[in-house]
């Protein structure tokens, strides 16, 4: 049996290392636009070049100081589309306030309140479709309003997106890897998980190829041509999907269009939970839609990444000759937690806690999965979808 065992393990050890080696060797080739080229001045323009929609429900802690860094922006002329989504809070006069003070000042920024969600749509694709029909920039940027900016993070998008340094940089639409605050041990555990995930199941840097099947969306940082958004029915195509930004990404792909994605430590900033609790509250809440709310693919899922990530280093007690397999995994995280340290700062030896990490994201989303059925549906933002209803919708994520 050990020698059967010892089989399995070297053969998931040999596939971290080729996974690994080959992330190593690939993802170089993403550009960083904090390369001082991106950063270059550009005539201002007196009509928005970029129209940024930040939808919000309930945010009142975090949409202030977000809007607050969009303002701040130098180097090319945009306009702000806040969208109160029927706010409990005192979201929307915050809004309200900063639009008035904007305007004050001579900044374009306008605010849409929302008071009722139509029957079919899901709130944040809703709001997101509301603005973009009143935004009148050449591109446009979907955002979060806990999202934060550095006053050359659009100049830099901008100038790569329109490949002003580089033709093949050209693109119809961007996304730009946000980074993460992280204030905790569980936190950074986390997400370093998902980096290691992201070894096994994503080849980044073959986003820009038209022939490959990689693409990528990002709730943070989905900035596309206003008239490719347009050409593509826009959000009222995907009225119903939870996982919108990924859905976004892949009809981007789908349709023909040149997708691009991109570096930029600290250029746009989010803390995406708090906590360890935090971070499973966040998996609990919309990773079934990732399997596209498909019990027999979530457990499957599941037990092959306990079986890729954990199972070598469970089956390390159980033999010298055991051992092995485990240590060459644990030195393929080594190397990628390396690399990726230059743009999350999470330290190296994290990658001893990859294994724990692991368990709680298995459980985190099989907890995703019962919640899920148990109720039924999903409560989104104070309002029921009927699981039915989100199953009839669902596309590929990927």
């Amino acid at each position: 049996m050990h020698v059967a065992l010892l089989s399995v393990d070297w053969l998931i050890a040999l596939l971290w290392v080729v996974s690994t080696l080959q992330a190593l060797r690939n993802l170089p080739r993403i550009p960083d636009l904090l390369d001082a080229r991106f950063g270059l001045p550009r005539e201002k323009s007196e009509t928005p070049e970029i129209s940024v929609i930040v939808p919000a429900k309930n945010e009142e802690e975090a949409v202030e100081a977000a809007l607050r860094t969009l303002l701040a922006v130098e180097g090319l002329t945009i306009e702000i589309v806040a969208v109160n989504d029927r706010s409990t809070d005192a979201t929307g006069a915050i809004m309200d306030r900063v639009a008035a003070e904007a305007t004050a000042a001579g900044r374009l920024m306008r605010v849409v309140h929302i008071e009722a969600l139509p029957e079919g749509w899901m709130g944040k694709t809703h709001a997101m479709a509301c603005a973009a029909r009143q935004a009148s920039g050449r591109w446009l940027l979907f955002t979060d309003a806990d999202i934060f900016y550095t006053p050359d993070s659009l100049l830099r998008a901008v100038n790569f997106a329109e490949g002003r340094v580089a033709k093949e940089h050209e693109a119809d639409h961007l996304v730009v890897f946000p980074t993460l605050i992280l204030k905790s041990f569980g936190e950074r555990m986390m997400i370093a998980v998902f980096q290691g995930i992201a070894a096994l199941s994503s080849r980044f840097w073959k986003i820009p190829d038209p022939k490959a099947k990689e693409s990528i969306g990002v709730g943070a940082f989905n900035m596309v041509r206003a008239d490719v958004y347009r050409a593509m029915g826009g959000f009222e195509a995907l009225r119903l999907e939870v996982l919108e930004d990924l859905r976004f990404g892949v009809e981007v792909k789908r349709q023909g269009y040149r997708q691009r994605v991109a570096f930029g430590k600290g250029m746009v900033r989010v803390r995406w939970a708090v906590g360890l609790a935090g971070m499973v509250r966040n998996i609990t809440k919309n990773f079934f839609a990732v399997f596209r709310f498909t019990v027999w693919i979530t457990v499957l899922a599941c037990a092959g990444m306990t079986a890729f990530c954990v199972g070598p280093f469970a089956a390390a007690s159980l033999g010298h000759a055991l051992v092995w397999p485990a240590v060459t995994v644990l030195l393929m995280l080594f190397l990628l937690y390396r690399y990726y340290r230059r743009y999350t700062g999470i330290a190296t030896w994290y990658c001893v806690t990859f294994p724990i990490g692991l368990c709680v994201m298995v459980y985190s989303i099989l907890r995703s999965m019962v919640v899920t059925l148990s109720r039924g549906g999903v409560q989104w933002r104070g309002t029921f979808y009927p699981l039915a209803e989100l199953k009839k919708h669902a596309g590929p994520v990927r």
